[in-house]
């Protein structure tokens, strides 16, 4: 993924000490650029590279938009000037943080020469005057955990947003006849969202195919389906996975969709006799989600969830199947084939998966470890993002790519699940990523719904409590 890029309008206030403000602007630029984040910053504005004149707020904007930033940072480095943040904020529409540096104690004299959390206390109210989300970094110091933690985060949070608002994906084939669950809303994701399809029929794929059985990209494929897993089919079937993989590659470009969603039974295997799992996993571990039976909501899922890592971790797509035989807070997450290998505990196979007799399938279980699953759904005109945590633990073997899991309150989770809005498809990830999730969704106007109803929580940890 690209990497983030922060728009740095440090602010100061007039009633307040000048040079202190410039100093700790110097002190901040200083301690993000040990901390390797890419900063625009506004020290052509004005000699101070301080926000504080509204006049100049104008020539900031077409500066940060220009640079394409995808959140502003403003630290207010003393009291500040709560109505220029605010100002610049509504006409950047963009993830805000705040954060100010920890005053000194009064000097001998009695004076304080900055008063930078009470500054944030005026922006806060301001803001929500506006009617404007922002995230808050606890005031701190530059060497505190909280304000690496902090930056760590909010870097996260722009990029679940960056990501949100550009989501196009390549819709193949309709959804099976019998999924009635995995319809969605096209008009209602774009009006409301800006989410955009780009549906092609299943013989386009197929076309695609036939153009990519040749190309170099496939043969690299192939090689690494037999470097990198046990082949239980034939050769003949282990080239044709290669090939759905960068016929959809070549789609995603041509359609500049950032995820897929397939059709992946029953059409498909008229028209080429594999299963798409093995080409799923493939293509999902390249960076490009894909899932299954043209699970829309699935791979909106997908994209937000793997975004929160920075592009950096893989997502499993899976079923929510069946419950642990021995553990109560356990259940079994499953799918056809399609995680990415690259997650796998074992060397993965291709082959038939539980559900269907043609070749194309990976079966392996996934690494366990601590995980964040999510699921991001709706209907009657509501969105909601389901998320929580979970860990990986040891259970049965079965086929397919799977992975047994254990929650805090499975019957809890249950309930979620079949009340709605959410249906049995969800996303996991390595790590948590919980409090990157919950906070990117006041951005993006989907609601937070936390299934362990731990809110307080996960608010302590943003805090760095």
């Amino acid at each position: 993924m690209d990497k983030i890029k922060l728009g740095f309008a440090p602010t100061r206030r007039s009633i307040f000490s000048a040079p202190d403000a410039v100093k700790y602007r110097g002190l901040t630029k200083d301690r993000l650029a040990e901390l390797g984040i890419d900063v625009v910053d506004i020290d052509d504005i004005n000699q101070e590279g301080l926000l504080y004149n509204t006049a100049e707020i104008p020539a900031i904007i077409a500066k940060f938009k220009a640079a394409g930033v995808d959140g502003i940072f403003t630290p207010h480095c003393n009291f500040g000037t709560e109505y220029a943040v605010a100002e610049l904020a509504r006409n950047m529409a963009l993830p805000v943080l705040l954060w100010g540096p920890r005053d000194e104690a009064p000097d001998r004299e009695g004076i304080r020469l900055r008063d930078s959390q009470c500054g944030l206390f005026a922006t806060g109210k301001v803001l929500r005057r506006f009617d404007l989300p922002f995230t808050y970094l606890t005031n701190c110091r530059l060497t505190d955990p909280e304000f690496t933690r902090g930056l760590d985060v909010f870097l996260k949070v722009c990029s679940v947003v960056k990501t949100f608002r550009r989501i196009r994906i390549l819709q193949i084939s309709t959804r099976p006849y019998d999924f009635l669950t995995t319809m969605c809303n096209e008009g209602e994701l774009l009006e409301k969202f800006n989410i955009q399809l780009a549906p092609i029929p299943m013989t386009e794929l197929v076309e695609a195919i036939r153009e990519a059985e040749n190309q170099a990209e496939t043969k690299e494929t192939l090689k690494l389906i037999k470097e990198k897993m046990e082949l239980k089919c034939d050769e003949a079937a282990a080239a044709k996975t290669a090939a759905l993989k960068t016929a959809m590659k070549n789609l995603a470009a041509k359609y500049a969709c950032g995820a897929v969603a397939i059709q992946c039974w029953n059409a498909l295997q008229s028209e080429t006799g594999i299963m798409p799992c093995g080409a799923n996993s493939l293509l999902t571990d390249e960076g490009i989600p894909v899932v299954c039976e043209t699970d829309i909501h699935g791979a909106i899922t997908s994209l937000l969830v793997q975004a929160a890592s920075l592009g950096e971790k893989r997502v499993m797509f899976a079923d929510w199947t069946v419950r642990h035989p021995d553990n109560e807070n356990g259940e079994l997450l499953q799918h056809c084939g399609p995680w990415p290998i690259s997650l796998a505990r074992n060397k993965p196979a291709l082959g038939t998966s539980v559900a269907f007799t043609h070749p194309g399938s990976v079966s392996a279980e996934a690494r366990h470890g601590e995980l964040t699953l999510a699921r991001f759904d709706g209907d009657n005109g509501e969105y909601s993002l389901l998320l929580g945590n979970a860990k990986g633990i040891d259970g049965p073997y079965t086929k397919g790519t799977y992975l047994w899991i254990e929650v805090k309150n499975w019957k809890r989770l249950e309930a979620k699940i079949v009340e709605g809005p959410y249906i049995h498809h969800c996303v996991a990830i390595h790590g948590d990523f919980t409090p990157v999730l919950y906070e990117a969704c006041k951005y993006i106007g989907v609601k937070p719904d936390l299934y362990d109803n731990n809110d307080e929580e996960v608010k302590a940890w943003l805090r760095g409590e």
